[in-house]
């Protein structure tokens, strides 16, 4: 079963990448395929309690590919770990089958807790360089995570998130003659559910007028249904609507 998935893995690199001429070449120069190697081993020692060993040997992996795989990780069949310099997969991340990842890529988190907090990755996914993907949610099967995106929420089945252009939210004010402040940590610089969003304000706002001349046009409905009819003169002169001057 170990050489099979190996095997797998392997062809998964030759096709998916033209640089990629032979099994020679990716057992030789790919250290996504090293780092996978070294995961299977760590996890296998990780989940019968060799947490020591396990970390140390995912330090080493790290150490000579660029990759960071923590041994908890759970990580299907297939993957593709393209280039690969700088990823990290969380402890309590999981990965499916035919996931790729290239370069830069984290699947962490941003709670302290030590539960559910790193993403579930479902198959087919394709996560691209720079791409940050935090918390203890899914991203659906077949979803592509584009270039440099911060994923905070629930990504669908087969949808695609890009990133947004960069934008300055906040900056703290004070006298530069003070000494600086300590502040309380967070991971990932992110800080939790709270991070300012203005194109969420924005929307908040226009439902909140929407609501709100909703309101405002209920009320006018009721006043004009409880004013009495308007009184009309009949005969033979002009006809008299209460309001208008004869």
């Amino acid at each position: 079963m170990v050489f099979k998935n190996l095997r797998e893995e392997i062809a998964t690199i030759l096709e998916h990448d033209p640089a990629a001429r032979s099994t020679l070449e990716v057992v030789l120069c790919y250290p996504g395929f090293h780092a996978l190697l070294f995961y299977r081993l760590a996890h296998w020692l990780w989940v019968r309690r060799w947490l020591v060993l396990a970390r140390w040997i995912s330090t080493v992996a790290r150490t000579l590919t660029g990759i960071e795989i923590h041994p908890g990780a759970k990580i299907g069949k297939r993957l593709f770990i393209d280039h690969g310099m700088g990823v990290v997969i969380g402890e309590t991340a999981e990965i499916g089958d035919d996931v790729t990842l290239y370069q830069g890529v984290t699947l962490g988190g941003t709670k302290l807790h030590r539960g559910k907090r790193h993403p579930t990755i479902e198959d087919g996914v394709i996560v691209s360089a720079g791409a940050k993907v935090l918390g203890g949610f899914t991203v659906g099967k077949g979803a592509r995570i584009g270039p440099n995106a911060i994923v905070r929420s629930e990504v669908p089945a087969g949808a695609r998130v890009v990133a947004p252009r960069s934008t300055v939210l906040a900056r703290e004010h004070r006298d530069v003659k003070q000494e600086p402040q300590p502040q309380e940590f967070v991971p990932y610089g992110t800080p939790g559910d709270d991070i300012p969003d203005p194109v969420a304000r924005a929307l908040n706002g226009l439902l909140d007028e929407v609501q709100a001349l909703r309101a405002r046009v209920t009320q006018l409905e009721a006043e004009l249904e409880e004013q009495p009819e308007p009184l009309l003169k009949t005969g033979t002169g002009p006809t008299l609507v209460r309001g208008e001057e004869e």
